[in-house]
């Protein structure tokens, strides 16, 4: 039997991008997460798959401190000792990260601040990654983010496109990584969700890819990419057994009121042990909103008319869209993000749930997430013209900000191919 692959994951969130490439096969044996509910998140969902994560080794929440020398050099003492992962000999299989994202993000904007792109602290830490990908040394390594960063400039002045340039350029300048780079969408792979994700691939250059060239079985990112699956469900088979009818706001549904209805519902109510969460059992973050009367009547209104709201319920808040239990031929049109508000259950007056939202991230259900549930204003945002850049992250905003764990799971399985010398 081959050993699973190690990797480690930076900027690592409440983990959807760990627990897809678990999905595949990898193993964690280092997290680092700034935020520490997002954090807690992360570790107490892995307890079982590796409890060392919990060690103090083998987490770090501010990746400055781990852009040391000092640090990097007893990290790879740690890896070698209880993983026998030897970095200077190239062992270390994937190292991934997606750097905080708001500064690139238009969501991230909704709050508009006098302050450049080239000012946020946030929008160099992809300088750091680099710099512990040259120090690790993993066969492969992994760069996500918005879409948005294709297009930004560090200032206002500046040329579009030029951030990403210097992103690429930066991981190229590693040395000795075939890098290569694509913007995928999210529902080509399963995702119940649109969520564009530029994604950069570096492969060590003496990784043998001999296997694929002249036959590529994947046209993605020159074959560093997996081709699309295609298979993205509807809402209603993500969701529909968590309808309560009997719902009250400001409630909460503790237990299944259902048994699972398809496949899609099995997967996501099978817990890491193998048997099935049964109509009767708990479930947990099925918290309903406390909508005032207007607010209800209007997504009511939405949920009658094909999602139009009349003059008189109208908000100046964000557009919020009413959820289609179906997609039409295009397929999903929506991105989860960090604020429920912005979407209307398709068939009852009110946002989702903390559990829900998790769903059309690919959480399971036994996944769960630590801090509050939901918060607003300058604990969420932060305001960088008074030096506030620590932002809160409860847990509607954790989820939010994940790599879609189906997304993860496909990228694994091609990495995973690449590393094993097997055809993609």
């Amino acid at each position: 039997m081959k050993k699973s692959p190690k990797f480690v994951d930076l900027f690592a969130g409440c983990g959807g991008l760990s627990l897809g490439l678990e999905n595949a096969g990898f193993h964690p044996i280092f997290v680092n997460e700034l935020n520490k509910n997002a954090m807690e998140s992360y570790l107490q969902n892995r307890l079982s798959i590796e409890p060392l994560l919990s060690d103090k080794r083998f987490h770090e929440y501010d990746v400055k401190k781990l852009v040391s020398d000092k640090r990097i050099n007893e990290l790879k003492k740690d890896f070698k000792k209880e993983f026998k992962v030897d970095c200077d000999e190239g062992e270390l299989d994937l190292l991934v990260g997606g750097p905080p994202c708001q500064g690139f993000s238009g969501i991230g904007h909704r709050r508009s601040y006098s302050v450049d792109k080239i000012q946020l602290p946030s929008n160099h830490l992809y300088q750091d990654m680099a710099w512990i990908i040259s120090q690790l040394n993993p066969k492969i390594f992994l760069f996500e983010n918005v879409r948005g960063l294709l297009n930004s400039k560090w200032t206002k002045e500046g040329k579009k496109g030029e951030i990403f340039k210097d992103v690429l350029e930066t991981f190229k300048s590693i040395g000795n990584y075939k890098v290569e780079h694509h913007l995928i969408y999210s529902k080509d792979y399963g995702a119940p969700q649109n969520r564009p994700r530029i994604l950069i691939v570096g492969v060590r250059k003496d990784v043998d890819t001999s296997f694929w060239e002249g036959e590529l079985k994947s046209s993605v990112a020159n074959g560093f990419l997996p081709e699309p699956t295609n298979d993205s469900p509807n809402l209603i088979d993500v969701l529909g057994d968590l309808v309560d009818s009997k719902f009250e706001y400001g409630g909460e549904t503790k237990i299944y009121k259902k048994e699972p209805l398809n496949a899609v519902q099995k997967a996501l109510r099978t817990t890491p042990d193998g048997s099935v969460l049964k109509k009767g059992a708990k479930l947990t973050e099925q918290e309903y909103s406390n909508h005032s009367n207007t607010v209800q009547e209007r997504f009511q209104y939405m949920i009658d008319n094909n999602g139009n709201i009349p003059p008189h319920l109208k908000t100046k808040k964000f557009a919020q869209r009413l959820l289609p239990s179906t997609w039409d031929e295009k397929g999903p049109s929506i991105t989860v993000c960090s604020l429920p508000d912005d979407y209307v259950h398709f068939n009852q007056p009110r946002v989702l749930t903390v559990r829900e939202w998790a769903r059309l991230q690919g959480f399971p259900d036994w996944y769960q997430f630590d801090g509050s549930r939901t918060t607003g204003g300058l604990r969420r945002a932060g305001d960088p013209t008074k030096g506030i850049y620590d932002r809160e992250l409860p847990k509607y905003t954790q989820i939010g900000n994940a790599v879609p764990v189906k997304l993860a799971t496909e990228v694994g399985l091609h990495l995973k191919k690449i590393l094993q010398g097997q055809k993609v």
